[in-house]
């Protein structure tokens, strides 16, 4: 795992993104809908899936390290080794899953509060909002309460399908925009130093 950008500027490494969210959320799918173009049946994760990914962004694209991780609650204490020195967490959810939405606002106020998260951008996927009992991004989002994460976590919700795809595509590229914004933010306070 690494903390590089590539593609993104000259000399820069791939973007290194980890995709976590409770069991059952779609993430594997979402994973294999970016690398495949379709959707893909998948079985529960037990460890990680890991792509690298070329995803359009801007005028040109950047190439993607996407760390996919088991979301079942016994795998849910290794997340923070796959999500040191990451350049930003995707956490899925299922937004047709109303009585899980708790258990996922846990888990996704614990993971970027861990000390080694702090300031890492979020993406948050609604995802399967190809059913007619999907919550809308804006309701996942309070219902979340992403506005509670620290103030130095630049977030984004984003309605999406690993079905169809819809809404992937600007959620990476919000999720990009956020990883060069926050790099910025880095250099500008080491420079002050």
């Amino acid at each position: 795992m690494g903390n590089q950008l590539t593609d993104m500027a000259p000399g820069l490494q791939a973007v290194h993104v980890v995709v976590i969210g409770l069991d059952s959320a779609g993430k594997t799918s979402l994973l294999y809908r970016l690398k495949l173009r379709e959707f893909v049946e998948t079985i529960p994760t037990k460890g990680f899936n890991t792509e690298r990914i070329r995803v359009p962004v801007g005028s040109g694209s950047s190439s993607f390290q996407v760390w996919d991780v088991g979301g079942q609650e016994k795998l849910r204490p290794l997340w923070r080794s796959y999500t040191r020195r990451t350049d930003g967490l995707v956490f899925v959810v299922d937004a047709a899953e109303a009585d899980r939405m708790e258990e996922a606002k846990a888990e996704l106020h614990r993971i970027s509060r861990a000390a080694e998260n702090q300031g890492v951008p979020v993406l948050v996927l609604a995802n399967k909002q190809d059913l007619d009992r999907a919550a809308p991004a804006s309701e996942v989002e309070k219902l979340l309460s992403v506005q509670e994460l620290s103030s130095s976590t630049l977030h984004h919700t984003q309605g999406c399908s690993a079905l169809d795809g819809r809404g992937l595509q600007p959620g990476l590229e919000k999720l990009y925009e956020m990883i060069l914004k926050r790099k910025k933010m880095l250099r500008r306070s080491k420079k002050k130093r």
